[in-house]
């Protein structure tokens, strides 16, 4: 990402020192995200979520005062609560191999079970463009890696 320029606006959330560090805000996570051209909307509950092939993307702040980021992917394939051992035999081979994002198991209301993934980062003491961005593009790209893997296990339906 390239740092932010001083002259643009102050409306800006990029704008000001690269080094300056902000509190996280969810204007600044959009700026973000849009500055490397990235389409995301705010859910029913105001949470950004962005979708990268058929997969759901969420940037949640977390926390007291909003300072966790939790970028969490929801992969789109399916599968029969039958496959959940086999799921979190997934998910632990996946955690034990690889630091992001951390895999888990999760069973909808109807039934069928999905594997997501988190990447989080505690922001208290506030958070550069250029460290989000970082931060963000781990969250992302892991979690695409994550969804191929479980794109290629057996029974998964995606709808």
């Amino acid at each position: 990402m390239a740092s932010p320029g001083f002259e643009d606006g102050p409306d800006d959330p990029l704008t000001g020192h690269p080094r300056h560090l902000r509190p996280l805000t969810g204007e600044l996570i959009a700026a973000v995200l849009g500055n490397r051209g990235y389409t995301v909307a705010a859910d029913a509950e105001g949470d950004l979520v962005g979708r990268w092939d058929d997969n759901l993307v969420w940037f949640l702040r977390l926390g007291e005062a909003g300072e966790l980021l939790q970028i969490r992917t929801m992969v789109a394939p399916t599968f029969p609560i039958e496959r959940v051992p086999a799921l979190h035999e997934f998910c632990n081979t996946w955690n034990h191999d690889r630091l992001w994002p951390k895999a888990f198991v999760h069973v909808d209301d109807d039934g069928r079970a999905r594997v997501c993934g988190e990447v989080i980062a505690d922001l208290e003491r506030g958070v550069t463009p250029h460290q989000l961005d970082q931060l963000l593009d781990c969250g992302i790209s892991t979690g695409c890696q994550l969804a191929a893997a479980v794109g290629r296990l057996p029974g998964g339906v995606t709808s």
